[in-house]
């Protein structure tokens, strides 16, 4: 089997700008982003279901000139998922322009708040007052008292 550069070239380009085009924080670039990953999945299973061939019916045509079905029959299938996919994605938009009145997606509390805990846990390893060994710093955990726990958040 030969590779055909151009269409190589063709499916990189379209999984590129889909995946670019995913990364965004608007859902209608994200909606686009996911049509034309959709794009060129379909585009790779006809690629690589090789060139064209006599139909796949037993009796009809030598074996050795049929065609697999196997990746027509894949590409009708993301053909069906990407289009429920989109329209799927397309009603979470429609209602978050309904509520919010745009489409750019916001940053996730509980992501604030754990990158915060992440930062406070770097700084303190980073603190020249940690102990030096892990024996020693089980040893002060050991010996500090029970915080409240309002105070640990």
């Amino acid at each position: 089997m030969t590779i055909n550069l151009t269409m190589a070239v063709a499916i990189a380009g379209l999984y590129t700008v889909g995946f670019y085009l995913l990364m965004q924080r608007s859902l209608m670039r994200v909606i686009i982003g996911i049509a034309i990953l959709g794009h060129g999945a379909n585009l790779f299973l006809q690629v690589a279901g090789g060139p064209p061939g006599e139909p796949s019916f037993v009796g009809e045509a030598v074996s050795s000139l049929m065609v697999d079905p196997l990746p027509q029959a894949l590409a009708l299938t993301a053909i069906v998922i990407t289009f429920a996919l989109t329209t799927f994605l397309l009603a979470l938009a429609f209602r978050s322009w309904v509520l919010i009145g745009h489409d750019e997606v916001q940053d996730d509390v509980e992501d604030r708040r754990v990158a915060l805990r992440e930062a406070r846990a770097v700084e303190e390893t980073a603190s020249p007052d940690v102990a030096e060994t892990p024996d020693e710093a089980e040893e002060a955990s050991e010996d500090a008292p029970e915080a409240p726990r309002e105070a640990r958040r």
